[in-house]
Formats: structure tokens, sequence, C-alpha cells
């Protein structure tokens, strides 16, 4: 079974105020053109189709003429569409059957009720469990197994099992995520590999924009990233992920390709801050002609100058780049060797020497009462865990 993977489109989402939709359209153009070429059995866009629930009626008719697109490309070719946090799964379910017309499978939410909805047979070549976001107390214990169980039953010809997934797995990338903790990314809980079932060949994760094989999954469990960079910190290659399984227990073969902005997110300086007047002057060269969102590093003593965005934007007048807004550090918080960590090292790090680093960052006394009072929720939160 031959599988284009992606996920996160976040379509109608703006940068600042500016409208994205050619942007959009044109990964729209890449995305069919690769199916053109590639003629994959199955197309999974797993999750965050739209960058809210109440997507505006032109770009609900935007995602519509894509999956159009896509059909016409490969008429062959299943589609299968996962919701996402950022999605209505009931959106997605009220078309559910007119869209089988051309291929499209959409699954908006957890039916406990009829297991069976999530399961699509791709006939002759595989089967697609479809599992849009669910809140962990929505999804019954179990339900990703009972999934793959199903199939087991029919799988007479060792046909490839595929699962999709929108939901955060533990240990992998966060990077250009906000709202991170040890137990959630984005607002939603992380799950154990684990818990998400064994029988699969390959599970098509949505959510973390960052594609990446999940550590631990013997590369069977991967995200495929956001085609479209949602925020400056995404600063990596943004793809899609072409998979190919020849047979039920055979470990996937995967290559990503390349989706091009034709507006890439720049950050000014390319590496690091720079004082105002420095980064007012790359922003002031930076050429007429090339398109582009502009974010501006810039290192302070105390505050920005008056006007400084506003100056920004008159810079930027005239020129095919777009000014976004002004990242300010403060000279006083760098007073620290700054110290980079794998997910893996930060969570063996002690929490009482991070305490103490950060209060040290920030001028902050971490004296012996702090200490204790700090050791004491520790102590309170590990007992909590060891209870639940």
């Amino acid at each position: 079974m031959k599988i284009l993977h992606t996920s996160d489109w976040h379509l109608g989402h703006n940068l600042y105020n500016y409208d994205r939709t050619e942007e959009q359209k044109a990964m729209i153009h890449q995305m069919t053109d690769i199916v053109r070429q590639e003629r994959p059995d199955v197309f999974l866009l797993s999750g965050d189709v739209y960058h809210t629930p109440q997507p505006s009626a032109a770009v609900q008719t935007l995602f519509s003429e894509a999956m159009v697109a896509l059909h016409d490309a490969c008429p062959e070719m299943v589609i299968v569409v996962t919701a996402g946090n950022h999605d209505s799964g009931s959106k997605h379910d009220i078309f559910r059957t007119p869209w089988h017309a051309l291929k499209v499978f959409t699954v908006g939410n957890i039916d406990k009720e009829h297991p069976e909805t999530h399961i699509i047979e791709i006939p002759g070549k595989g089967y697609v469990i479809a599992v849009p976001y669910g809140y962990e107390r929505n999804i019954p214990e179990g339900f990703f197994q009972q999934l793959i169980d199903r199939v087991t039953v029919v799988n007479k010809g060792e046909l490839p099992v595929v699962m999709m997934a929108h939901t955060t797995v533990k240990g992998c990338d966060f990077t250009g995520h906000d709202n991170v903790t040890e137990f959630s990314v984005g607002g939603i809980d992380s799950f154990d590999i684990g818990e998400l079932g064994k029988g699969y060949d390959y599970l098509a994760l949505g959510h973390i924009h960052h594609a990446q094989f999940v550590h631990g999954s013997d590369h069977r469990i991967r995200y495929s990233g956001t085609p479209l960079a949602v925020s400056f910190d995404e600063a990596f290659e943004h793809t899609v992920s072409l998979v190919g399984i020849q047979k039920h227990g055979e470990s996937p073969d995967v290559k990503t390709i390349a989706i091009d902005n034709p507006h890439p997110l720049t950050t000014l300086p390319t590496e690091g801050f720079a004082p105002w007047e420095e980064a007012k002057a790359l922003l002031e060269h930076f050429p007429e002609d090339i398109p582009a969102y502009i974010r501006l590093n810039v290192e302070v003593d105390d505050i920005l100058p008056a006007g400084a965005n506003a100056e920004a934007n008159e810079l930027t007048e005239g020129k095919e780049c777009r000014f976004c807004y002004i990242n300010v550090r403060r000279k006083q918080q760098q007073t620290a060797t700054a110290r980079t960590f794998t997910v893996q090292e930060f969570q063996k790090e002690d929490p009482l020497d991070i305490a103490r680093r950060y209060a040290e960052d920030m001028n902050i006394s971490f004296d012996d009462e702090m200490e204790s009072m700090f050791k004491e929720t520790i102590d309170r939160v590990r007992q909590e865990d060891r209870e639940n």
C-alpha cells in the first residue's frame, strides 16, 4: 500500500492579520501535483484541517476544492480526513455521506457505539483505522486496541494496517510549539506509545508540527508535520510523507517531499538578537522583490524606542515583504550561559536544580525557606501522581 501522509493544514490561518489564502492554495497545488506524480493508494490528512472550529464559507470552499482536485489527480485514490483539536468534528461529519462519491471518508468524532465507522477498507490494498482528536476522557480505555483487533479478524490477506490519530505522544520533539508541559502540548494530553495499541504497521499522526518519527517506535509512528509554517518558531523544513508498506508486519518505507512556501517566514537577524539600530538596518536593506513575512529579533537594555513598530512598517512600504512584529529580549535577563536540553535530558534533570538556575537567571533570591517550600511542593505532586 502506498500512502501520502499529511496533517495540520490550518486552512484559514492569518499571520498577524495578513491573509494567507494564496500560500494555502499554493500548498494544495503542490500536494495535488505530488498525488498526480506518485499516485498513492490512499491520502491521509490527520487532523487540524482548519485553524478554527468555525471556518468561513470561503475557507470551507477552499477545502472542498482541494478534495475535488486531489480526487481528479488520482481518481483511484481513497482520501481519509480526521478532525483535529482545531476543527469542529461535527462539520466533518455533516458531509460524510456525500463525500463518499469521491472516495473521501471524513471522521469527525469518536463513535463508541459504532466503532466500525472508524475502519476504512482500501480494497485489495489494506485497512485504515481513522481516529480523530478526542479528549482522553472521551476515548474508552483500550479503544485503539479494540479497533486494531477488529481489523485483525477480517484481515485474512495479511494486508497492511494503518492507523491515524491526532494527539501528542510522549517523547516527541515539540520544536515550534507553545504551551508545552511534561503532560501536554497545545492543550492535548500526552499518550504513552503503549496506550495506542499494537498491531498496526504505521501510525499516521497529526498535531505536532515538526515532522519526525516518534522515539522508540521502530519507525512505525510518525508525525508528518505541517506543510505550511504557522509561526516563526517553526523554522524547519515542511514536508509531506510518502509511505510504502508491502504487507502486514513489514516495516514501512518512508520518504519526505518538501513543500515550498512562496511567502516564507523570515527572522532578522537570521541568528540570535541584534540592537534596534542594527535590526532596523537589516530590514531597510532587505531586498524589495522578495516576498516574506518578517520578524525582528531585537535586544534592548530596557524597552524599545517609541514608535519602533511604526518605523519598521514604514521601512517595508513598497516592498514585497510584510513586517509582522518585534521579538524583544532584554539584556539583563541573559546573565547565565544558555544550555539546550533534549526532551530526554530535561526529563532527567532534578527539578530543584532547574528552579535554582531559573532563579539565578531572573535575579530572584532562592533562599533556604524558598528551597524548603519548593521541595515540599515537589513531594506533594509526586505523592498525588503515585495515588493516581
